[in-house]
């Protein structure tokens, strides 16, 4: 391989060869390989020969450069990527097609979603690879703008059934693309001394013997370091500088090239200055504004020194660049930070016709603070939003907050900064930026919405009492100045903490009485959610009667459903909130709305738990990874139990469960325990356990629900629990406990019971119930609010045959038997399918085997992918609802049609019979 024999190559032939083997692995799948190291060290040299060789190979290979200057400027990066195949871009659908045009600010009118943008991205990419293999190559990945690297990120983690590579270069191996679960990191080394002295002795055969071992010493190993160095000694017209040994090799280089620019005439020199810090590649905008600099006249001619030394690129008209990084780098270091603030001033004045530009120009060019350019920059950040820019408009909201003259004015826009970074999902910069706003003066409102934030990553399962309170005391502020809108927002935040951690009856009152005062409706979707996080338990029949008279229609209807399912969701009407939750589910994906998808894709998982549906490829698997990808730790936790309490229920139960430990390690490191975790990471433990013929196990989990001192004890989740425990109670003598235990949860409903508690409170006093009274309340539970969910009629039948048998009713005991093992087995409940079959066993009865279930080979993702293969649905309308390519979804079905048994589509719905419809 000549490639190897580059001179910029010595002692990386192993390095490449192993490269270039991964490229020919690229049609068994796509992945994602990362090259870090220190500046110089060779990074981009095997970037471009494995680019060259991909090429050769047959590859379309695409790529771009991060740059220090343009790191500002939203989807730069991404434009530069992408311009080679965005005449692809009408092949799209119209909705990814309007959102990748307007963020790169090609189409007016059209705001762009940051989710749509990454899917169009992902689907040009698998359209190009649809026809040859793709290399995205992406240069100095730590200078890419931050929304480029949030959507390439969007890609990384679904290109696994993609013919696509994904190789970047970047200082250090930090998580810009994902983790190491989606990006293979490589770090380059220095050369080894043999490898140096090659490469050197290649470079500058005429090097003495001393100044030879004195490049060597200097250059670390460093390819670019001897090179630079060979010259420097070589061309005496910049010298030799002298370096301390101890200093970085980033700075040894940037001197070195700072010091071969120090000899430039006044045009040249102006001309990289303002290069090195320009946004953009056009050399006339560089020489226009090297003539404000100079105060002179500027041509193309006056750059030829700079070109001559090897610091600068130019071709007629063609873009410019410079040779390597570190020179831009060592050329705006270089600067007195007055000729910095000049030359910004200049490039502002340059690029009037391009606004966001010269804003961000404007703002650096001052010494002092500035409130028109300070608005300037925050209008500027706006229209960045609606780019779906948003990591750039946080950074401009912050930019702005520092040249704000007034203080008030510095805090607002720093809190806006901090929503915007919520909306991200990134802590870090939020807690960041709160505790600097904590410590200034601000407006009343702007104390509120501090506070609102204050915890609003953990959606309020941090919060202490005080915390919660406080929040009352700010809603009934807002509510006397007439911004309703602000105390619903302060309301519902407190009561998303009660739901977390219940801060006490006291505390509770005070949110519903405050939301209350608040001039809304009593029907409002605002309220009735309030008032169901709250007071699940004791509100619940108002909450119910209420939500009867609300409709979903209009605007804002995905909002108004997913409102509307969380109070009947906290209710325990599982029903209703199945039902609002996927009218929200369905409007959230059209609207691209990832976070508050991944949300309502939990709370609705927990919903068809309730109702005894166990299927994860509905809701909970891909609840969770959608707020593991939007950073949403507390709504991963939730969807990952329920996924840890299907396998359970599916005979699959472990007590180191991962996804278990993984969401108790979520809720222990937040600071306060959220008990709604801990209590529902004990339900799963109950059920698990109880699955594995363990009762005394099982009971022992879920009292801690119940018990007041226990971290996990949490009031709602008792309702949840009850049936279960009774059930473990009944199998280990514990009945009397149990009772006083489902007697202290029918109180706290106020005796109107939504079906959720309905159904656990009949069976619960069926199984507990003495001898006497027993047949009447199995009667009640078979007939009541439980017959119409397989699961719970199903396990009321077992218990009931099983009281029967004991009875010596052996004939009449086998009916509700085998209709509970029917059941058990169709909801793929193996564990108590096999106890039924062990009880109809004990009756006499034999025979029965398991049917085979081609479902359960199936992931959860290729399950929710064939059931809407099924539905009718094309590979490109599956892809736009699970944020997927098409390409992707297909060889989904590919791997899918063997494991079911069938050669088509259509015959995928009858393969499928025991599963249900997807959203």
């Amino acid at each position: 391989m000549t490639a190897v024999e580059d001179q910029p190559l010595f002692g990386r032939a192993d390095m490449l060869r192993n490269l270039l083997d991964d490229l020919d692995d690229v049609e068994s799948g796509g992945f994602a390989i990362g090259l870090s190291g220190e500046p110089g060290v060779g990074k981009s040299a095997v970037l471009t020969s494995v680019m060259r060789h991909a090429a050769t190979a047959g590859f379309t290979v695409l790529s771009a450069r991060g740059s220090e200057s343009e790191s500002h400027l939203p989807y730069a990066s991404l434009h530069q990527l992408l311009r080679p195949v965005l005449a692809r871009v009408s092949r799209l659908p119209a909705q990814q097609a309007q959102s990748l045009l307007a963020c790169f600010g090609m189409v007016d009118h059209v705001e762009a979603n940051r989710f749509f943008t990454s899917l169009a991205v992902l689907d040009l990419l698998a359209e190009s690879a649809g026809e040859a293999p793709v290399l995205v190559c992406l240069d100095d990945l730590h200078w890419m703008d931050r929304p480029s690297v949030d959507a390439l990120a969007f890609v990384a983690r679904r290109i696994a059934a993609e013919r696509i590579v994904l190789l970047s270069t970047s200082r250090r191996s930090d998580q810009f693309l994902g983790d190491e679960q989606v990006v293979r990191w490589i770090e380059l080394p220095a050369l080894s001394v043999d490898a140096a002295h090659e490469l050197l002795r290649a470079r500058a055969p005429d090097l003495s013997p001393a100044l030879h071992n004195r490049v060597i010493a200097q250059a670390s190993g460093s390819p670019l370091a001897l090179v630079e160095f060979a010259s420097a000694l070589s061309d005496k017209s910049y010298g030799w500088p002298e370096f301390d040994d101890e200093l970085p090799m980033t700075l040894r280089l940037e001197r070195a090239f700072a010091a071969r620019a120090d000899g430039l005439g006044p045009a040249a020199r102006a001309i990289i200055d303002v290069a090195s810090i320009n946004d953009g590649d056009d050399v006339d905008e560089v020489l226009r504004a090297a003539a404000i600099v100079c105060g002179a006249a500027v041509d193309l001619g006056d750059a030829r020194p700079a070109v001559d030394l090897g610091l600068l690129a130019v071709t007629g008209a063609a873009p410019y660049a410079f040779t390597h990084p570190l020179i831009r780098s060592a050329v705006r270091h270089a600067m007195p930070q007055e000729r910095r603030e000049l030359v910004h001033s200049a490039l502002a004045t340059v690029l009037s016709v391009h606004s966001e530009r010269a804003v961000w120009h404007r703002a650096s060019s001052l010494s002092g603070r500035d409130e028109l350019v300070a608005a300037d920059l925050e209008s500027a950040a706006g229209d960045a939003r609606r780019r779906g820019a948003y990591p750039t408009a946080l950074s401009w909201l912050e930019r702005a907050a520092l040249i704000s003259p007034d203080p008030l004015d510095q805090a607002a826009r720093l809190l806006r900064a901090a929503e915007v970074g919520y909306e991200l999902g990134r802590f870090t910069e939020v807690e960041q930026i709160t505790d600097q706003v904590t410590r200034m003066t601000l407006r009343p409102r702007d104390r509120s919405r501090l506070t609102w934030l204050t915890g609003a990553f953990h959606d309020g399962s941090a919060s202490d009492p005080s915390d919660v309170r406080h929040l009352v005391d700010l809603a009934r502020e807002a509510t006397a100045d007439s911004d309703v809108e602000l105390a619903m927002q302060l309301l519902f935040g407190a009561a998303r903490r009660v739901w977390w951690r219940d801060p006490g009856e006291t505390v509770r009152r005070e949110i519903v009485s405050a939301t209350r005062a608040v001039p809304l409706p009593g029907a409002d979707p605002r309220v009735l959610a309030v008032l169901g996080l709250a007071e699940s338990l004791e509100l619940s029949g108002p909450v119910m009667k209420q939500l009867d008279r609300v409709e979903i229609d209009g605007g804002g209807a995905a909002d108004v459903a997913a409102l509307l399912g969380i109070a009947a969701f906290c209710a325990g009407d599982f029903v209703r909130a199945e039902s609002s939750l996927s009218t929200a589910i369905v409007g959230l994906r059209a609207e691209g709305r990832l976070s508050l998808l991944a949300e309502a894709l939990a709370i609705r998982a927990w919903a068809e738990i309730n109702l005894g549906v166990f299927d994860p490829a509905r809701s909970a698997d891909e609840g969770m990874r959608l707020a593991e990808e939007t950073g949403q730790r507390v709504w991963a936790g939730t969807a990952q139990l329920a996924v840890a309490l299907i396998d359970a229920v599916g005979g699959g139960w472990d007590s180191h469960h991962r996804l278990l430990a993984q969401a108790e390690r979520t809720a222990l490191q937040l600071p306060n325990a959220s008990s709604s975790l801990l209590a529902g990471a004990q339900m799963v433990r109950g059920i698990g356990e109880l699955g594995a013929d363990r009762p005394d196990q099982a009971y022992g989990e879920m009292l801690r629900v119940f018990d007041p001192t226990d971290p996990a004890f949490q009031r709602v989740q008792q309702v949840w629990t009850i049936s279960y425990l009774a059930e473990a109670a009944v199998r280990t003598g514990r009945r009397e406990d149990a009772r006083a235990l489902a007697a202290s949860v029918a109180e706290m409903t106020n005796g109107f019971a939504a079906v959720g508690t309905e159904v656990a409170l009949d069976y619960s006093r069926a199984v507990l119930a003495d001898d006497a009274d027993a047949e009447d309340l199995f009667r009640e539970a078979l007939d009541g609010a439980g017959r119409r969910f397989p699961w719970h009629r199903a396990r009321a039948q077992l218990a009931y045959g099983a009281w029967l048998r004991r009875q010596r009713r052996v004939t009449e005991s086998r009916d509700p038997l085998r209709a509970a093992r029917t059941a058990f087995e169709a909801v793929g409940a193996k564990p108590w399918a096999l106890r039924a079959d062990h009880e109809l066993r004990a009756t006499g009865e034999r025979g029965w085997q398991p049917s085979a279930d081609g479902r359960a080979q199936l992931s959860p993702q290729e399950a929710q992918i064939a059931a809407l293969a099924a539905q009718g649905l094309s590979n490109r309308d599956i892809g736009q609802r699970l944020f997927l390519s098409h390409r992707t979804v297909g060889s989904h079905l590919y791997r899918i049609f063997p494991k079911l048994g069938v050669t088509s589509r259509q015959q995928l719905a009858d393969a499928l019979k025991q599963g249900q419809s997807s959203d």
